[in-house]
């Protein structure tokens, strides 16, 4: 699977769980760049992400990541 198609996928899941089909996300797209995405947000979004892609990421990564693009880092190293 190559980065462009995680992204691709990626879209989907983030509108999605935050209800907004005009949510495209990029390499530095972070929280602050979505309106709802809040501490228990994130906790939907990354279960989500987990679910899609058959995979788990650690508590660190969770709380360490601070863009899409580090999200789709780990993702690529897992699937």
């Amino acid at each position: 699977m190559s980065r462009e198609e995680i992204f691709k996928e990626l879209d989907e899941i983030f509108r999605e769980v935050f209800d907004d089909e005009s949510i495209h996300v990029t390499e530095e797209t972070k929280a602050d760049d979505i309106e709802d995405w809040d501490s228990l947000e994130h906790i939907n979004l990354i279960v989500a992400i987990e679910e899609h892609f058959n995979m788990k990421f650690n508590m660190n990564e969770v709380t360490t990541m601070k863009n899409v693009g580090e999200m789709v880092d780990i993702i690529l190293e897992r699937i």
